[in-house]
């Protein structure tokens, strides 16, 4: 019998609804719906307590195949989980660009390498818009880590799609605007950010 069986078998005989399940193990109806119709199984949180409440061992509830399964589910989720939160660190470290000397100041006849804090001298863009760009990608970042820690996957993947644009656009900016410094790091960022996320789709 497979897990699945096991577990509608087992709720039916508690006598219970889907949903009276889900509250007793503190996920959703649909999770329920999910693992009883044999189209994912729970991670090892959720199965320690379906063990306890149900009062059955792993080994009662899962094959050995399925249990290989289960892990490497359980693998292929840490890793995705720990790509996503140095990606969204990344976005972070844009912080890089507003207190690192990367921004030329000319200073009678020598040009001197201030950050954005000391720079009084922005000739191709207003410096709103640098503190604008930078704040809002960082914005981002933290918007992104905060996602991945409440498990909210479908507002993190938004605003991963945003911040992919969001450094398109600065990059693109940046260049226009002969700030080789700002726009070498900005594309590094882009570039690692990029190859942390093209395994995960």
């Amino acid at each position: 019998m497979e897990f699945n069986e096991k577990l509608q078998q087992l709720r039916l005989q508690y006598n219970l609804t889907q949903e009276q399940l889900a509250q007793q193990l503190y996920v959703s109806r649909t999770a329920i719906s999910k693992w009883e119709s044999g189209k994912g199984y729970p991670n090892i949180e959720s199965l320690k307590c379906i063990s306890k409440y149900f009062s059955v061992s792993i080994d009662e509830l899962l094959s050995g195949e399925e249990l290989i399964t289960l892990a490497e589910t359980e693998n292929h989720f840490n890793i995705k989980k720990i790509y996503n939160i140095i990606s969204g660190i990344i976005d972070v470290l844009a912080v890089a660009c507003i207190v690192l000397p990367i921004y030329g100041e000319p200073q009678g006849n020598h040009v001197y390498h201030v950050n954005l804090l000391s720079n009084t001298h922005l000739p191709n863009i207003d410096s709103r818009i640098h503190w604008a760009v930078f704040l809002f990608i960082i914005g981002i970042g933290i918007a992104r880590l905060a996602f991945i820690f409440f498990n909210k996957e479908s507002l993190y993947h938004i605003t991963t799609k945003v911040s992919i644009a969001a450094g398109v656009i600065a990059i693109c900016l940046y260049a226009a605007a002969r700030e080789p410094y700002a726009t070498i790091l900005l594309f590094l960022f882009f570039v690692v950010k990029i190859f942390l996320l093209l395994p995960l789709f």
